[in-house]
């Protein structure tokens, strides 16, 4: 407890314990019976989910309200931000382009991500079973498929108003990793229709995001003979007669596959998996890596303290931007960039021993690998290394104290961990947040799809279609699902999603 980390294997029934979040922690659209989130419609289909705890209010620390604000979420109050902190073409801006949006919100939130197909059954997944909103999207394409503009003047979601551009800037960064230049304007029509949706709230799972974890695990293991291996690290794709057949582990186990070989990691080590050689298409395709820019990676700041060192009133989230940094919003949090903060026991104390508070604060996927790479070798205790840390976690610290001061002295268990640590946890690639594939980007750039040339070698995730975040994640998985299964068992599991 007192800074001591124990395997969870080795946990006794009763042990004081405290449980930090690694994930996302800004969660929507799952506690609803009905809604268009991919995540849910996963959770619908394999009859499995957490319990949700829901809240609405979000505090912010940003250039126009240094000293902070906390407002519950929805349309109306985000007209009172505008009204405080925007200037006076602020709220007509977010009426106009809430205007343009929301119409063509009704057939993006209308066709359900997580029933395309890479076939022409798609006709019976998506056309026939969804004809309104497939027509609507099908007439408003070239709008709802094209990068959202909102610097043009002559785009029809001009706006004006410059901490309106910044304050979209930011919740675009937040889900999905990108600026709102960058993100399609489908993305950015179903984030602003959220803003309406009726009672509108924040979800987070019970158990953290292990919760979600555990729910999707149980839907893989409630099946006869399917189980899923935690703790196994894959070395490489077996490849027999020109198809992928199995996996080999860390430890020299195969296991074979029946029908198929998902890979759920980065770009660059499903590639990596696959040994050269074996496959000719499959080498050419891995070429598309020297083209692809990555997502920065991110620091991470985990705190265990008393309970009576923080303001009772603390929301169980705040995000801080000290500068706009004139638009690049993916600046560094060293150079006044986004960092999140998660109280995560605000919403379930059972996170840690009664009297006691966790928090995961981080650097929102804006740190650069570049200036960690030298330290790939070295060792943990490195001076060089932990001074690094400890200069580029000071915003970190700098946001929690923005709510909680002198905290930092009074925690019981601090951890710091450096894209070196992410890249080794998530065993990702320079500890990137995915591909950086803007939208209608000059190369004509796309994320990959979920099919590989290698036969029987399939993909998922925030390195394939539909991208970063959770929703696209959710998405892309299943959509890997449907290009494996029949239509018919995709068409008997989307019977249990529900839009509305």
């Amino acid at each position: 407890m007192r800074g001591k980390t124990v395997p969870s294997s080795r946990l006794r029934e009763g042990d004081a314990v405290f449980r930090f979040e690694a994930g996302p922690s800004l969660y929507s659209g799952l506690s609803p019976d009905a809604s268009p989130n991919p995540l849910k419609h996963v959770f619908q289909m394999i009859g499995e989910e957490p319990e949700w705890i829901t809240y609405d209010v979000w505090g912010a620390h940003l250039p126009e309200a240094p000293d902070g604000y906390e407002l519950s979420i929805g349309a109306e109050n985000l007209k009172e931000i505008l009204r405080r902190y925007g200037g006076p073409t602020a709220v007509d801006d977010w009426e106009r382009l809430s205007s343009k949006l929301r119409p063509l919100s009704k057939g993006v939130q209308g066709l359900p991500s997580v029933a395309v197909r890479n076939d022409a059954w798609i006709i019976a997944t998506l056309c026939l079973k969804y004809p309104l909103a497939f027509l609507d999207v099908v007439r408003n394409a070239r709008a709802i498929l094209g990068p959202f503009d909102m610097v043009s003047r002559d785009s029809p979601f001009y706006v004006e108003d410059k901490f309106l551009r910044n304050y979209l800037d930011l919740i675009a960064f937040l889900l999905q990793g990108l600026p709102a230049n960058s993100t399609l304007t489908a993305v950015m029509a179903y984030m602003v229709e959220d803003f309406y949706r009726e009672g509108a709230a924040m979800d987070f799972p019970k158990g953290g995001s292990k919760g979600i974890v555990d729910a999707l695990a149980r839907g893989v293991e409630k099946w006869p003979g399917c189980s899923v291996r935690k703790s196994t690290a894959v070395n490489r794709v077996l490849v027999e007669g020109g198809r992928a057949v199995g996996v080999e582990t860390a430890r020299g186990t195969r296991l074979r596959a029946r029908r198929a070989v998902v890979s759920n990691a980065d770009l660059r080590a499903t590639y990596d998996l696959v040994p050269r050689g074996v496959h000719e298409g499959f080498d050419e395709d891995r070429s598309l890596l020297d083209e692809i820019t990555l997502c920065k990676s991110f620091m991470h700041v985990h705190l265990a303290f008393p309970a009576d060192a923080v303001p009772a009133d603390l929301p169980p989230q705040w995000t801080v931007c000290e500068s706009w940094n004139d638009g690049e919003i993916d600046a560094p949090g060293v150079d006044g960039g986004v960092v999140v903060v998660s109280m995560p026991t605000k919403l379930d104390p059972d996170l840690a021993p009664p009297g006691y508070h966790v928090i995961h604060a981080y650097t929102a996927g804006n740190e650069p690998y570049d200036l960690w790479a030298p330290f790939e070798n070295a060792e943990p205790n490195d001076p060089d290394y932990l001074a690094l840390k400890e200069l580029r976690a000071k915003p970190i610290f700098d946001a929690i104290e923005k709510r909680a001061p002198g905290l930092r002295q009074k925690a019981v268990v601090e951890q710091i961990a450096s894209p070196l640590t992410h890249a080794r946890f998530l065993r990702r690639h320079r500890g990137n947040y995915g591909p950086a594939i803007a939208a209608g980007n000059p190369a004509g750039l796309e994320f990959p799809p979920v099919t590989t040339p290698l036969p029987g070698y399939y993909r998922a995730g925030d390195s394939t279609t539909a991208g970063i975040g959770v929703p696209a994640v959710a998405s892309s998985g299943a959509q890997c699902a449907n290009a494996i299964i029949s239509v018919f068992d995709q068409l008997r599991l989307n019977k249990a999603i529900r839009m509305n």
